[in-house]
Formats: C-alpha cells, structure tokens, sequence
C-alpha cells in the first residue's frame, strides 16, 4: 500500500498520496466500492464546475485529480499520467478504463492521453476545452499570444516559433484516431467563448467526429463565454456518461 493522508471533500473520503513526485488523490463515493468501480478523472482543476463530478459520486463512481498543472498535456505529462492510472487501478482495484474530464486547458492532458492509450480511456468529457496550443497560448490563429504560458508551453513541448509553425501533435490532429479508435466524446462549449474559441477549438473537433460517423454528444451554450462551465443540471451529461461506459 502506498502512504496516504486522509482528509474529506464535500462530505465524502478523500485520500491524497504522491505518483512521480507529484499530488493525487481519490475521492470515494460513499458506498463500498466494488471490483472494476467506475471512476472519472479530473485533468485539471478539480472542484471548479464540478455538478458532474459530484453527481458521478453520488451514483458510486470515484473521482480522481493528479496535479500536473501548466505541462499542457505535453508528452512527459502524458507519461506520468500513465503511471497514475496503473497505480489508482491497482491500489483500489478499479476499473481499468477511465473516463478522462477536460476543462479548458485540460482538454489538451485528456485528449492527448486518450490517443496515447486508447485502450484506457472509456469516453473523454470535454468542456470548452483547449485543442490547440497554437491557437492558445501561441497566438498563430485568432487569439493574441500568451507570453509567459507559451513560454512554458514551448519548453514542455520543445519547440520554438518557428518548429510550432509546423507542429501537429495537437488533440486536433489526433482527432480521426480518437475516433476511430472508438472513444466516445461528450463536449460541452459556449458560442460566445472569446478565450477559446468554440470554432477553432470544439467545433474543428466536432466536425471530425461527425464526418467520420463517432460518437458525440455536444452541448452548445448560445450566449455562455469560457465560464461557467459544465451545467447547473448534470443530468443530460451524466446519462450520456453512464450509458457509453456501460456498453
């Protein structure tokens, strides 16, 4: 067993511990788990617009958050998140496939994942999320470059200005495989998003799934900016989550 400190989230166990020298944690639902439990993982900014985490836990299913901020999903994150799923799965005996949460920037850890280890992955939620580090922070395409993130995106990534203007390891790029490697995806996006916007983001992704005949369910928000996200009312998503994991 590994070292844990236990606390409580929202009234329900929580258990934090370190996976390659960073912060994760699961978070129990309040009855006994069972062999495979169900569980779905916060890629970033767990507790933010959570209805649907709080929802899956009411219904018995974890939660799990592994803290690998500002790497934008870049492949030495998408290797530590490997190993935070074999330890979580092995640990408390969970399920071996996860559904994968991508909030904004957290799109590019899930998606990126996803295409990395298809066959972990049972459906990818996806809200407002980022698609495309050129876009964001890079600047190349409508929105106006981010300094200090591209900066650091850059380093994670290994490129410079000019090697990103060829680069195509973006979830966008990925997409097809995604989808023909049978990822379900739920996507959640504002039409009035001026951070990221849907059209350059969600919508390119969108497009693709469509095209190819996968399968999608898309949420779309007519006058909703980059916040809120997710739904005061889960209940459309949650079904939509509970009935591709079932199949």
């Amino acid at each position: 067993m590994i070292a844990t400190t236990q606390s409580e989230w929202n009234g329900y166990q929580r258990l934090d511990f370190s996976c390659e020298g960073h912060d994760g944690c699961v978070i129990f639902p309040h009855t006994p788990l069972q062999p495979g439990n169900r569980w779905i993982w916060r890629a970033e900014f767990l507790g933010a617009f959570d209805t649907v985490d709080r929802a899956l836990l009411e219904r018995g299913w974890c939660l799990t958050y592994f803290h690998i901020s500002d790497m934008y999903g870049c492949p030495q994150a998408v290797e530590w998140m490997e190993s935070f799923r074999q330890l979580v799965v092995s640990e408390w005996n969970l399920c071996d496939k996860t559904v994968l949460e991508g909030f904004s920037r957290g799109g590019l850890y899930a998606c990126n994942y996803a295409a990395a280890h298809p066959d972990k992955v049972s459906c990818l939620y996806l809200d407002a999320p980022l698609l495309d580090i050129c876009n964001w922070p890079g600047g190349f395409a409508t929105n106006p470059r981010q300094d200090k993130e591209w900066e650091d995106c850059k380093r994670w990534y290994g490129l410079t200005d000019e090697t990103a203007k060829d680069f195509h390891g973006n979830p966008l790029d990925k997409a097809e495989d995604l989808c023909r490697a049978g990822i379900p995806i739920l996507l959640v996006a504002g039409l009035a998003d001026k951070t990221l916007e849907y059209s350059e983001n969600g919508g390119r992704l969108n497009a693709i799934y469509e095209r190819l005949g996968g399968t999608i369910h898309t949420v779309l928000k007519p006058d909703c900016d980059h916040h809120p996200h997710s739904l005061a009312d889960p209940t459309e998503l949650v079904a939509f989550i509970e009935r591709v994991t079932a199949e």
